[in-house]
């Protein structure tokens, strides 16, 4: 069963939206802080977040930050499109505004599940034709052998790792700096021009789009 984290300082909201989960056969973990999720999260694997900005010492948007791999739903009383937009560049890959509909948070819920699920994470990454191998930092594109740089496997690689979500530059930049220090801005795109070029070799499908002024995506 699917293991989702609430993180929510609001005992009635959280208890709420923790007897819904239940009723839905999921797997509950409760954090009332930003410091606790953090905790939690260094500790403990999870499918999903359920996220509230407004907590105790350190805010959603510092979790937003620190986390990467992890669907992030945010449950938020902030209604303004600012707050909204922020969040969702930073990282979040949905936005519901308090109070919210209980079947409309089900069926968000299972739409994230269903977009990670997507992604065999146990020496794959795969997507459509597309199969990144872990273990030997190599492309295959519908089973021919497609050869990578370091960079360019590094940022295929967390492309892949946040389907339907858009990357802006600057933490695509973050992500890869984690498996190689060759690449700035001026280069990423250059790096993203060549995996464009390798893939065409094998397929018409564009897979890697460009979102004009913020950053890329998988294509979906």
């Amino acid at each position: 069963m699917e293991k989702i984290l609430i993180v929510e300082d609001d005992v009635s909201i959280h208890d709420v939206i923790r007897e819904l989960l239940k009723q839905n056969n999921y797997v509950i973990t409760s954090a009332y802080s930003g410091t606790e999720a953090l905790l939690l999260l260094e500790r403990e694997n999870f499918d999903l977040i359920l996220l509230d900005l407004m907590l105790p010492a350190v805010g959603g948007e510092g979790i937003i930050e620190k986390v990467n791999d992890v669907p992030i739903i945010v449950l938020s009383a902030k209604v303004s499109p600012d707050d909204k937009v922020n969040c969702l560049l930073a990282g979040a890959n949905d936005y519901i505004t308090k109070p919210f509909n209980g079947e409309e948070l089900l069926a968000r819920i299972k739409v994230q599940l269903r977009s990670k699920n997507k992604i065999n994470m146990k020496k794959t990454l795969t997507y459509k034709d597309l199969e990144l191998l872990d273990d030997h930092h190599t492309l295959l594109i519908c089973d021919k052998k497609v050869s990578l740089t370091k960079t360019e496997y590094a940022i295929l690689k967390h492309l892949l790792l946040n389907l339907n979500q858009v990357i802006p530059k600057n933490k695509l930049l973050d992500l890869i700096s984690i498996d190689t220090e060759d690449c700035d801005e001026n280069s990423l795109r250059v790096h993203i021009s060549n995996i464009r070029k390798k893939i065409r070799n094998y397929t018409n499908e564009e897979y890697i789009e460009s979102v004009w002024g913020i950053g890329f995506k998988i294509k979906e």
